[in-house]
């Protein structure tokens, strides 16, 4: 079954009781992502849901693939979230099919706005930037060094799939200046297994609801390592730094707010903020010329981000604070 046909995924509905046999939902294609269809199904008479079907073939211009099975990770971290991030800030899951890859969890309700459209408008709020930092200070921080959570999220095969070959080894292979830098890290992350990693924690992944950030797509969590997480986040604000000339100050500052709230949360020691900002540049180098590009930075954009970062790889910090500054002088 493919649910981007809609009379198909409307029998689906009827056929696992998930709508009525009479009722005749609305359906739309939710666009943004890459590895999911994903609609949104508005019944006559019941809440809207949320339908993902993972995608065995990604939707990018480069040959991205990774198997869908992926989408039962996602199923495993709605069930276990609630545990660990406050009420509300991710949705509920509905029901999971192992045969057709779907997975249906909750809609939220009107009125909300995807967080990275807000960012790219010029729409910086601290409060927001203090809760994004919060909810990935609470999933690493609880979860430290924990055999339950290991167990449950051992699988790395899609986040190695969809990050580690996709970001930084198919970066290593277009930017020879960074290549020994980028294959030390992804042995780095295979080799380092201290908390839950959420593995794609950016802006576009991020609801705004009534002012609270409600968070999405977990399909490659796994027990890993949190700085990568730290990261990816850091590389959306940095980015927008240099995306946004007139706002580039703010972007930077967002930068630093982001990473004193999480560092006054999760207290990470002296090792993994380092490893913090070893994965920020590269991350700010796979997403200028990796598999998967910002597609907001023109092709000059990202020539400069892989040059700023370029300068900065053979004296990197340890430490985030000067590397945020470092990147300012950039």
């Amino acid at each position: 079954m493919d649910i981007g046909h809609f009379s198909d995924l409307i029998s689906y509905l009827r056929l696992h009781g998930l709508i009525s046999h009479t009722d005749k939902p609305g359906c739309k294609i939710l666009t943004g992502g890459v590895s999911n269809t994903t609609l949104l199904v508005s019944p006559e008479h019941a809440n809207d849901l949320i339908v993902k079907q993972a995608l065995a073939k990604l939707n990018v211009k480069e040959d991205w693939f990774s198997e869908q099975e992926r989408i039962f990770v996602e199923a495993r971290a709605l069930e276990v979230m609630p545990k660990l991030l406050p009420e509300g800030t991710t949705p509920a899951l509905i029901f999971e099919d192992h045969e057709e890859f779907v997975l249906i969890m909750e809609a939220i309700s009107p009125p909300y706005e995807n967080w990275k459209s807000q960012l790219l408008q010029g729409n910086v709020q601290l409060n927001h930037i203090d809760q994004f930092a919060r909810l990935l200070a609470l999933l690493h921080s609880q979860t430290f060094h924990s055999a339950y959570y290991a167990n449950l999220f051992r699988e790395r095969k899609f986040f190695n799939s969809l990050r580690l070959e996709a970001y930084y080894r198919f970066t290593a292979d277009r930017v020879p200046e960074a290549r020994e830098f980028l294959l030390e890290l992804i042995r780095e992350n295979d080799n380092t297994h201290v908390c839950l990693v959420h593995g794609d924690f950016s802006p576009k992944n991020v609801l705004v609801h009534h002012d609270k950030l409600i968070l999405l797509d977990f399909e490659v969590m796994h027990f890993g390592d949190g700085a990568f997480d730290i990261g990816f986040a850091m590389t959306h604000l940095l980015s927008k730094a240099n995306h946004l000339t007139e706002s580039r100050r703010i972007f930077i500052n967002a930068a630093r707010r982001f990473w004193e709230t999480y560092y006054h949360i999760a207290n990470i020691d002296a090792d993994m903020e380092a490893r913090a900002v070893r994965n920020t540049l590269a991350c700010l180098l796979a997403r200028a010329k990796g598999k998967s590009p910002l597609e907001y930075l023109s092709e000059e954009a990202r020539d400069i981000q892989m040059a700023n970062c370029l300068k900065i790889l053979p004296q990197l910090p340890r430490n985030m604070k000067f590397f945020i500054d470092t990147w300012e002088r950039q």
